[in-house]
């Protein structure tokens, strides 16, 4: 009796684009606010893409999605603080962390 074995599917790799941009997510909150969130949006939606035409054989996409999240709210953090600066000069306020105060 002949037993026939189907092949194993190739193990799936973690898309190295995911893993940067994951890194990227956590490090725009602890070190390089700006620069290290575009990283890891860029990455992200290339990781993503990276994903999808890989038919399975590539994975990452939670962490690829979860560096594009940290990424996006930090830009929108970011963008909402240069907001409130910029309206706070136009109206002539002061900022009390910035600048020196004559007493």
């Amino acid at each position: 009796m002949d037993q026939q074995y189907s092949p194993l599917p190739p193990a799936q790799t973690t898309s190295t684009l995911a893993i940067v941009s994951l890194i990227s997510g956590i490090v725009s909150w602890v070190l390089i606010p700006f620069i290290a969130a575009v990283v890891a949006v860029i990455t992200g939606h290339m990781a993503k893409n990276e994903i999808k035409k890989s038919n399975g054989t590539i994975g990452g996409n939670g962490m690829a999605t979860a560096g594009m999240v940290l990424g996006y709210i930090q830009l929108g953090l970011g963008l909402c603080l240069c907001l409130v600066v910029v309206v706070m000069l136009l109206f002539g306020m002061t900022i009390p962390f910035i600048g020196n105060s004559i007493q």
